[in-house]
């Protein structure tokens, strides 16, 4: 671990001065808990002043909407503490259950409104009177944290997004170009590329989302915004591009003849351009790179051999990959730039990108929803039965815990980490509460003692493994101090009350434990299953309304595949590939089946039927079955059908080309040429001879 740099101590003096900022003014406004104040600041402060931004308007929306909704429910349920808790119970869980289904920083907006309720709500149970006074004291406290964040956060050496958005998209090109440069450069089929670019440049396209919509809160202009979204489509489409120009390029190392020196040359010469740092030279050579593209073409893909439909759907690749490069080096040019020199025109429009679908698990949402509800519901029955009273504070731990790790796969480790930090949090502020604070007679005395553990802590916030520990140690410690405008300490309530959380987070980690023992390995299972039923519902001709959406979800998911398979230690990495080119070969053919008339119309619908078996079959065990020879003969009695109609000049004609050869290298890798007897399709429902 490095020592923190100049930027680190800037964020953690900023987020400290605004802390402290706080705190004067909840006391100076004669609030009941300042400390409350100070502890949102640590909150909602983020080194970038847009995603600071962000927090705090989603912040003051949860906060008002979970405190509205106590004062309403509160005096309606007040002498039916069973009923009251089942209500807060159910609150919780369908609140979470929408933040779940919104992946943006948006969601914090909901789940800050799932436990704001049971936060103001419960602690009141015995003074009902006095819940509109506490939800309203509960929101200008955090109203002034947030307000204290933000102005400093803007005023103080503003931490711009979109100047470290431009470094970042650096940094994912790098990524990209990496792995595209590994491939053209390949010399033989032992050396395929690895697969840590791959991996890499998933995270990166799942980085970019957080980036944009902190994005829209750090910058005035729209455009750049939309080109952030544009270079977000188009970097997502770079990995079924780059994995289908692998994986053909494998079939053709493979062949007898091997990599024509002609494509050979080529390759390495794209390669080259996409290395390039100069932008003029790119957009200056691009041209070149098409004709010589186009020519190639001509001379040594023309052929009807399987090696020349290789080739030629080699070279339709790699159109894509140098279009859709010069696509994102231009938008990137055009973000970095405050005042665009030039009018960027899109130079990739074979396939619709920027699509807005997500995949969505319902199951395990509702699954996690329910265990938030569940758990709440029963703390607050031991609470009630056992008649403890400090037990609300255990409860709402329990909603806080359950709220926080509700979206992650095995939430049992991080509770364990939250409850190791929250003792942590006890032992620091039992010495600063009985041990430094007491010596402190005005204001001035205790920031000077408040400042070493804080800003030390604060440093590790821009650090992105340690963010959630600097947010325990900092929102905790705050809170435990419970800062007033003179200093009153109670031994007895400060040691019920860190029992209370201690409790609280204890019972929330067991009830986990009990209730969810299954991990990463199910989520995988389920993303796949849900890859393989898309690709049988879109080879039936199904959920063919938008493409665009279509390509955004299989991608998404991809993206939601990848870490999870880098943390389980499986290398199922190519599947996840070939399901993904997969599914954009069937769109394809779907899309451009209608144009076929006749034979072979009729032949590639017999491909689609074989694909929907497949994954029908690949549903039905569980496991991705081998791709059955007949599936195979399906494809090459396609492909000889379209090559017997003599219209290789036709658009569509040769888009279902390219998606039958994609398929044929996706689900056959080991096949040799394909069957140029096989004139005629099988008849449908007909068995492998």
């Amino acid at each position: 671990m490095t020592l923190p740099g100049w930027r680190d101590w800037l964020f953690s003096a900023k987020a400290f001065a605004a802390a402290m900022l706080a705190l004067y003014l909840a006391m100076a406004l004669e609030l009941p808990r300042p400390y409350w104040a100070m502890a949102t600041v640590y909150v909602v402060s983020h080194p970038l002043t847009g995603a600071t931004r962000s927090k705090a308007v989603y912040r003051i929306g949860g906060t008002l909407i979970g405190a509205s909704a106590a004062v309403i429910l509160m005096p309606l349920f007040v002498n039916a503490p069973t009923l009251l808790s089942l209500v807060v119970a159910l609150w919780t869980g369908t609140l979470l259950s929408v933040s779940l289904l919104d992946r943006t920083p948006r969601s914090y907006l909901f789940m800050l409104s799932a436990y704001t309720l049971p936060m103001i709500a419960l602690p009141a149970l015995n003074s009902p009177e006095g819940i509109f006074d506490l939800a309203l004291a509960r929101s200008e406290e955090i109203l002034v944290g947030i307000l204290c964040a933000s102005v400093v956060s803007a005023l103080v050496w503003p931490g711009k997004v979109a100047p470290i958005f431009s470094a970042r998209i650096g940094s994912w090109l790098g990524d990209a170009r990496d792995w595209a440069c590994e491939l053209l450069q390949q010399s033989d089929a032992a050396s395929q590329p690895a697969h840590a670019s791959r991996h890499k440049l998933a995270a990166d396209i799942l980085a970019l989302d957080q980036f944009i919509s902190h994005l829209s809160y750090d910058t005035t202009s729209f455009a750049m915004v939309k080109n952030a979204r544009e270079l977000r489509g188009r970097m997502s489409m770079l990995l079924p591009i780059l994995s289908s120009l692998t994986e053909t390029k494998q079939a053709l190392l493979r062949q007898q003849n091997g990599v024509p020196s002609g494509l050979s040359e080529l390759m390495h010469e794209v390669a080259r351009w996409m290395a390039s740092p100069d932008l003029a030279h790119l957009r200056r050579e691009a041209p070149l790179l098409q004709r010589r593209l186009a020519t190639l073409k001509q001379q040594i893909a023309s052929g009807d051999s399987w090696q020349a439909l290789l080739i030629a759907h080699g070279l339709a690749r790699l159109q894509s990959l140098i279009n859709l490069w010069l696509d994102c080096r231009l938008l990137q040019q055009l973000i970095a730039e405050e005042h665009p020199t030039f009018q960027w025109k899109a130079a990739y429009r074979h396939w619709p990108v920027g699509g807005t679908a997500r995949h969505y698990d319902y199951g395990m949402m509702a699954f996690s929803s329910l265990q938030a509800s569940a758990a709440i519901f029963l703390a607050s029955q031991l609470w009630i039965q056992l008649g403890w009273t400090d037990g609300s504070g255990a409860v709402i731990m329990v909603a806080i815990a359950s709220c926080f790790f509700a979206a992650l796969d095995e939430p049992a480790p991080m509770m364990r980490t939250f409850l190791i930090w929250a003792l942590v949090s006890i032992v620091l502020t039992t010495v600063l509460l009985f041990m430094v604070i007491p010596a402190a007679y005005t204001f001035e005395m205790l920031v000077a003692m408040l400042a070493v553990p804080f800003l030390l802590v604060g440093t590790l916030f821009t650090r992105p493994q340690f963010t959630m520990i600097a947010m325990m140690l900092t929102v905790n410690t705050a809170t435990f101090l419970s800062l007033q405008g003179a200093y009153d300490t109670d031994f007895t309530a400060f040691f019920n009350g860190n029992v209370a959380t201690v409790v609280g987070v204890s019972f929330a980690l067991l009830f986990s434990l009990l209730v969810r023992p299954f991990g990463i390995e199910l989520a995988i299972r389920r993303l796949r299953r849900a890859s393989w039923h898309d690709l049988a519902e879109t080879s039936a001709g199904r959920r063919l309304e938008d493409y665009s959406q279509l390509t955004a979800r299989m991608l998404d998911r991809l993206g939601l595949l990848i870490p999870r398979l880098a943390a389980s230690g499986h290398d199922q990495l190519p599947q996840v590939f070939n399901e993904l080119r997969a599914g954009f070969s069937v769109l394809h053919l779907q899309r451009d089946e209608n144009a076929q008339a006749g034979p072979a119309g009729v032949a590639v619908q017999q491909v689609l039927d074989e694909v929907q078996r497949h994954y029908r079959q690949a549903l039905q065990q569980r496991q991705q079955p081998q791709a059955d020879v007949r599936l195979l003969q399906r494809i090459d009695a396609a492909l000889n059908q379209l090559l017997a109609s003599g219209r290789r000049s036709d658009h569509h004609l040769l888009t279902v080309l390219n998606a039958l050869v994609e398929l044929r290298i996706t689900l056959f890798p080991a096949a040799g040429n394909y069957a140029m007897a096989a004139s005629s399709p099988l008849p449908a429902g007909g068995s492998t001879p």
